[in-house]
């Protein structure tokens, strides 16, 4: 039979070939993008410059004096020294504020951060085409820091497009463009360094990090990919000058984009309520449920009338909320608020080591309150152990020792007596005149109860004993104790 062969000299030249392609393939892919110069012409018109104005009252020349009472003997020294000016001939003066913008709709309607328009008398915005025209603001929401202006200009403006930042990975190229001082457009260009940075700004922190640097005045500006979509909104930067260090914030589009639906619709925002109080969940808690990881969040307490009264308890650890699975703590009232008011959710909680789903229709989270939502409450990481196991003594609540330790009516449980020097409950917390209402999610009424219970722990392997805990005044926690073995 006869076979084909292949001339080793075609092979050589394909194998080069194969080699000089990838070669090729590793160079452009090591230098990026060739140049941002066509995003840069197609995008940076629909960045705008945002100044604001704002009438203060001179509170007098120099520093402020201290405040000296009447009867120290250096009253009459300072009030020698204090310059004298009535307050009806403090002048009022103006205080500017500079940030950038970006317009999402040919009709005027441009998205900053709340920070840069926060008490402002006026707002201006400013065009790459030197044009300047006074913006009306739509709404706005500290929260999310984010803010809704619209102008009138007479005509159809550059706008962009929003994207979807889920779907941006960390290592995407990105693009920053602001418009600070008024300079006009200014642009960076980097990767996405990190995703879901909290940095404690506010309840429903998920940043975009970026390397692409974000300076003073960009604050407000876009975020686009290489497709010229905005997946971000430039809200902060870490920096000790005010100048970039590569570490720069962005507001999620996805997380952005429905408050400033609503800042449109309704001129203010419309969030869910769960109406519960949670807490982290530390290592020393998940152990004491049982748990091999830390996720969910644990309910602390619930909210009287509120959607959950009744159907979520004290004690259940959420897993996850309309179908959204709730890895760490704070995920939970960001998914909340993102949730239709009304809607007929699924809560999958952890209830006495069972899975249990339990429907909900979500509230409405007033302005005034919004942060009451969410007990946002730091780690806490209390254990308890009974007599040996658990470091403490603990005695049936009776009319002396509540006189005893002041602790308020309708609390009942029982109360902790004594408490082992340098033991983990004393390391966690847990104090004299704590009361103690549950063991492992389950009510105590004598110190037997918690013999029982915390005996049956230690023979099953559990590490550590999860303790409802109130002090006197009623304020309660969950607090984890590793059993002594």
């Amino acid at each position: 039979m006869p076979v084909l062969r292949t001339p080793m000299r075609a092979c050589v030249q394909i194998t080069l070939a194969v080699i000089l392609l990838l070669a090729s393939a590793v160079a452009t892919f090591a230098k990026g993008p060739v140049s941002f110069a066509p995003l840069a012409a197609e995008l940076q018109g629909a960045v705008v410059n945002i100044s604001t104005t704002r009438t203060v009252t001179s509170g007098g020349r120099g520093f402020p004096f201290p405040n000296v009472p009447e009867s120290s003997p250096f009253r009459e020294f300072f009030d020698q020294l204090q310059p004298k000016q009535p307050p009806e001939d403090q002048e009022p003066r103006e205080s500017r504020s500079l940030g950038s913008g970006f317009v999402i709709d040919p009709d005027g309607v441009i998205i900053t951060n709340f920070h840069v328009i926060e008490g402002a008398d006026e707002i201006f915005v400013a065009f790459t085409d030197g044009s300047r025209v006074k913006a009306v603001l739509v709404g706005a929401d500290e929260k999310t820091d984010l803010a809704v202006l619209r102008v009138n200009v007479g005509r159809k403006i550059k706008h962009v497009d929003l994207g979807n930042s889920d779907n941006a990975l960390v290592g995407d190229w990105v693009v920053a463009i602001g418009n600070p001082f008024g300079l006009g457009g200014s642009l960076s260009a980097g990767i996405i360094s990190a995703r879901n940075r909290d940095i404690r700004s506010g309840p429903y922190d998920n940043f975009i990090q970026t390397d692409a640097a974000i300076n003073q005045g960009n604050s407000g500006g876009p975020l686009f990919n290489m497709d010229g979509e905005v997946i971000g909104i430039n809200t902060a930067i870490i920096s000790q000058s005010g100048g970039s260090l590569g570490i720069g914030f962005s507001i999620p589009i996805n997380l952005a984009r429905p408050v400033i639906e609503q800042l449109l619709e309704f001129g203010e925002t419309r969030r869910g309520w769960l109406g519960v109080g949670i807490q982290e969940v530390s290592d020393d808690i998940a152990a004491s449920l049982g748990r091999t990881d830390n996720k969910g969040a644990l309910v602390l307490s619930i909210e009287p009338g509120g959607p959950s009264d009744g159907t979520i308890r004290e004690g259940d650890l959420i897993l996850s909320f309309d179908g959204k699975p709730i890895n760490k703590m704070r995920d939970l009232p960001r998914i909340v608020a993102e949730t239709a008011i009304g809607k007929d959710t699924v809560v999958t909680v952890l209830r006495r080591g069972e899975e249990t789903e339990l429907k909900v229709k979500l509230g409405r989270l007033e302005q005034v309150d919004q942060f009451a939502d969410i007990d946002l409450l730091p780690p806490v990481e209390l254990p308890v152990n009974a007599d040996t196991l658990l470091g403490i003594k603990v005695d049936a609540m009776s009319d002396e020792l509540r006189e005893r330790f002041a602790i308020s009516a309708g609390i009942e449980g029982v109360v902790v007596t004594e408490v082992e020097p340098n033991s983990d409950a004393s390391d966690k917390g847990i104090r004299i005149g704590h009361t103690i209402l549950e063991v492992n999610q389950q009510q105590i009424l004598t110190p037997k109860d918690v013999e029982t219970i915390v005996g049956t722990a230690a023979e099953i392997g559990r590490e550590a004993i999860l303790l409802k805990l109130s002090d006197p005044t009623g304020a309660r926690r969950f607090v984890a104790v590793r059993l002594n073995k």
